[in-house]
């Protein structure tokens, strides 16, 4: 189970870094979809290196850098408000987290459910993008494979929590 539970947060690891290089790449693409359309309009449309896409680079950008950095960051980011943890114990404050934990899998889960079933409707649809023309089938099924992530994580840090809680050693 430890090394299952390793392999996942080495997936996760990785999808954290290629969230990042997403965000450089969604501000590289707004400078230059910014700059080019400023020397269109200096030049009165003399030099045009205006390019399609960029908009839908920005959105799905912003979706996968969300999407990618979750399972990495599910257990690490959580705000507590001690106001109502502080005369819990460690153990119920590691059950509770667990159950937390859990609600993070299930919405992983039905998420992964509805973007696989989204697949086969761009699929039978022959559904694309708007400018770039990327068949959606791909997006959704990216948008699954991460939302799946989320899931399993958030389900092995459950398990964790809960073994915490249990005083087992994880």
């Amino acid at each position: 189970m430890k090394q299952i539970t390793r392999l996942v947060d080495a997936v996760a690891s990785v999808m954290q870094q290629i969230s990042g290089v997403l965000i450089v790449a969604m501000m590289v693409t707004v400078l230059l979809d910014v700059t080019t359309r400023f020397v269109f309009k200096v030049t009165d449309g003399g030099i045009d290196l205006t390019f399609i896409g960029g908009i839908e680079i920005i959105k799905y950008g912003l979706l996968f850098t969300i999407l990618f950095a979750l399972p990495y960051c599910v257990d690490r980011s959580q705000v507590v408000v001690d106001l109502f943890t502080e005369r819990l114990s460690e153990r119920q404050k590691s059950f509770l987290e667990g159950i937390y934990f859990l609600g993070y899998t299930l919405l992983g889960a039905g998420m992964t459910v509805r973007f696989y079933e989204a697949i086969h409707a761009a699929v039978m649809s022959g559904t694309t993008t708007q400018d770039l023309l990327i068949p959606m089938n791909y997006i959704y099924a990216l948008t699954m494979f991460a939302t799946a992530m989320l899931a399993i994580r958030a389900l092995l840090v459950a398990k964790q929590r809960f073994c915490t809680a249990m005083g087992f050693s994880a």
